[in-house]
């Protein structure tokens, strides 16, 4: 072999060994397969707690002391109280609603109002109807007349004209007093329109609870009007009414009116209205529908 085909021999074979060289630096080593990303864990939410309940109250927010709209159109009262209260102890929440007297025990059955509070005496009529929370308060009839009528009983009322708040315990008594049809019997949506037509001459006396009565009389001096009690006129109390069968509410609220009454809350709502702890009052000082 010449000296010209030697070199370019080695040439030739220098060149195939540097690419098996480079051939071989360029392998790589497979690469493992990526682990699939795992879907994100699904964290079963705890559902939301359902709303605590509101109970619908009842009341006809026109019969001071015990339920009256202030100057805010909020209602407030004795019974406002006494309810917010017991509430308060039952662990329950109670919403006041103006509801025109006429037609309170409709919404009750209806299941518009849970319950209602409106200076409602307990009857046995009424009983068959509806269950009664209570009683939580003591009450009587009084009459209010001018103050210069020589009425000054109840009988004297019989030929008279009288004014009466419809459906109430006034209606009730005047009507057994005259007959249900008399035409002396004059009938108003609420007691302070009775009393109205009585500072207006339209009535000789009205008949309505003696809270509210009283309560009227002391804030409206210029009626000039007097009251004259009678012992014809039978003790009554009020109770908060529950649809019937209603059980369970029943016990919150009869559980709740023995805890305020324990611990002194009844006593203080019952002073800010009327002046004295409920078992020194006497019973001229109270009042019934």
């Amino acid at each position: 072999m010449t000296a010209l085909n030697t070199r370019r021999f080695l040439q030739t074979a220098g060149l195939a060994v540097a690419g098996l060289l480079l051939a071989a630096c360029s392998k790589q080593e497979p690469t493992a397969a990526a682990p699939a990303a795992s879907a994100p864990a699904v964290v079963a939410s705890a559902p939301a707690p359902a709303p605590a309940k509101v109970y619908a109250v009842g009341t006809d927010a026109a019969y001071a002391p015990f339920e009256s709209q202030n100057e805010k159109g909020e209602i407030v009262g004795f019974d406002i109280d006494v309810v917010t209260a017991i509430a308060k102890k039952a662990g329950i929440e109670v919403k006041f609603t103006n509801t025109p007297w006429e037609g309170i025990f409709n919404t009750l059955g209806q299941g518009d109002r849970d319950l209602l509070v409106s200076a409602i005496t307990i009857t046995d009529e009424r009983k068959q109807t509806m269950d009664f929370a209570g009683p939580y308060f003591d009450a009587q009839q009084l009459i209010a007349v001018k103050k210069t009528s020589k009425i000054s009983k109840f009988d004297d009322l019989k030929k008279l004209k009288v004014g009466v708040q419809t459906g109430t315990t006034g209606d009730e008594v005047v009507s057994k007093l005259q007959g249900k049809t008399s035409t002396n019997i004059k009938r108003f949506e609420s007691t302070p329109l009775a009393l109205k037509e009585l500072e207006a001459g339209g009535v000789d006396a009205v008949v309505a609870d003696n809270g509210v009565v009283i309560n009227y009389v002391a804030n409206n001096a210029d009626s000039k009007f007097k009251t004259v009690a009678d012992k014809a006129f039978a003790p009554e109390q009020y109770g908060i009414a529950v649809k019937k069968g209603n059980a369970e509410l029943l016990d919150k609220l009869n559980k709740g009116l023995a805890d305020i009454k324990a611990d002194g809350t009844y006593d203080q709502i019952y002073a800010k209205y009327f002046g004295a702890p409920a078992a020194a009052a006497p019973a001229a000082s109270a009042a019934s529908k």
